[in-house]
């Protein structure tokens, strides 16, 4: 491998002939060998992009960076923002925490890539842009890391993780739909409870989703908040009058999201409650989507030992032992990405509470597990959508058969013959293998008629459907 030379204030450093990066990004590289090479988010990188070509048509509107060097910036940000030179980002997520060496990866892959487009090499010693006095200029990584935070996060999730939910939402409600009409046995505390439809059972899960995307809409307000702008400590040092509040309209006009400044810097560097709260939205929604997919798994159960009142897909073969077998595998990715969601919750909420003093110094670890969460959310609502919740269907004999053997109908009876006589007439019927209406016969407390009068009419009007007790 050829090298070049590069320096920085402490000196020459060898970087790869054929790499934009320059000396501080091969420290960082040399310093922090934890974990694979390249695992800062690529949302992160291209964050950057949007961020630095801001800065640069920000400033050059302020009068503090020529035309020409802006554009030469612009056209590097391009390629960044297009993903086309990701491989110019070695640096892992556990360097400093403010994220100092990625910006300057930034810093310089900008200004050496456009140093090339302008007709020049790598290896010339007198650059026509410097990574800091022109690529960083009114910035600070104190400011520019938490902007890319909040950039990646807010497009990621509004890209990614809501469509997946609406995805998923919206099956759901279809189901809602076509289950209306089927009356099955409820459960609770794993339990025989009283009977409603499987559209209304599966009507909660969508509820469920609803609110879970309400909530991430919610916390993205103050995603949309920026930092650029405070640069170092928060008092904006460096900057021309007016910067932070145009930068965060060049930030939204290039991304096409509603970014606007934040309304306290010191905040924005010292804390990243906005990124805390987002990651509690998407542990909420975590939590939400265990619950059904747990609740499809169980309902599907069998296929002849199970509750089995529902059929999920058959995707593949479901054992390496047991032939024939098929298990429930779409619903089982979606609780492992449910469980990881909800430990990187932990891991944010400990890099939230760690901004001491002016500064936040656990922001890559912040920016990697939101990330994260949000795209699992959102990969795994298409994975289970298409894969599982779009094929489910009603097991119809199954959930009559259930529903016949429930004694939790017997709670209809209550306002009729009382609590105590119905809980005689469920277990007279439990212990003699009868059914609730021979049992309340036999023990004189209605006759045939009456019974069938008073679970028609109770039954009835709560599933909306016609039940006839046997």
């Amino acid at each position: 491998m050829s090298f070049r030379i590069e320096h920085d204030t402490m000196g020459e450093v060898q970087v790869p002939a054929d790499k934009y990066w320059g000396a501080q990004t091969e420290r960082s590289r040399n310093n922090f060998k934890i974990g694979p090479e390249g695992s800062m988010p690529k949302e992160i990188i291209h964050a950057f992009g949007y961020l630095k070509k801001a800065a640069a048509l920000a400033n050059t509107e302020l009068g503090v960076l020529s035309a020409e060097k802006a554009d030469l910036i612009a056209k590097a940000c391009d390629e960044i923002i297009a993903g086309d030179l990701d491989d110019q980002f070695p640096l892992v997520i556990w360097q400093t925490g403010s994220g100092t060496q990625s910006n300057m990866n930034g810093n310089e892959v900008i200004a050496n890539r456009a140093h090339v487009i302008n007709g020049g090499a790598l290896a010339d010693d007198q650059k026509v842009l410097h990574p800091n006095d022109d690529v960083n200029k009114s910035q600070s990584s104190n400011d520019t890391y938490p902007t890319a935070m909040h950039i990646a996060a807010y497009k990621l999730t509004v890209e990614n993780t809501i469509p997946g939910l609406e995805q998923l939402r919206n099956a759901l409600a279809t189901k809602v739909d076509e289950f209306s009409d089927i009356v099955k046995t409820g459960r609770t505390h794993f339990m025989d409870a009283t009977p409603l439809t499987l559209g209304q059972e599966f009507s909660g899960y969508v509820q469920q989703i609803d609110n879970s995307i309400r909530a991430i809409k919610n916390a993205l307000v103050m995603v949309a908040e920026l930092a650029l702008g405070g640069t170092a400590v928060g008092t904006g040092l460096n900057t021309p009058k007016g910067y932070d509040v145009l930068v965060a309209q060049k930030i939204a006009d290039l991304t096409g999201l509603p970014f606007v400044t934040a309304p306290n810097k010191f905040e924005a560097l010292a804390a990243h409650d906005a990124m805390v709260e987002l990651s509690g939205a998407l542990k909420r929604t975590a939590v939400a989507l265990m619950k059904v997919a747990n609740d499809v798994r169980m309902l599907s159960s069998g296929p002849r030992c199970g509750i089995g009142e529902i059929v999920i897909p058959d995707n593949e073969p479901g054992s390496s032992i047991m032939p024939g077998k098929v298990n429930p595998t779409q619903p089982e990715a979606l609780t492992m990405v449910c469980a990881q969601v909800i430990g990187n919750d932990v891991a944010v909420s400990v890099g939230g509470m760690s901004g001491h003093f002016e500064l936040n110094v656990f922001k890559p670890l912040i920016a990697a597990n939101v990330l994260q969460s949000a795209r699992l959310i959102g990969d795994a609502c298409v994975s289970f959508t298409v894969k599982c919740a779009e094929g489910i269907t009603a097991n119809l004999p199954e959930i009559e058969k259930h529903l016949q053997n429930s004694l939790m109908l017997v709670t209809a009876l209550n306002p009729h013959v009382g609590y105590e006589n119905a809980a005689k007439i469920a277990k007279k019927a439990h212990k003699e293998n009868k059914t609730l209406k021979a049992a309340a016969v036999e023990l004189g407390l209605l006759t045939n008629e009456q019974f069938d009068d008073v679970i028609v009419n109770n039954i009835l009007p709560l599933c909306d459907a016609i039940f006839h007790a046997e």
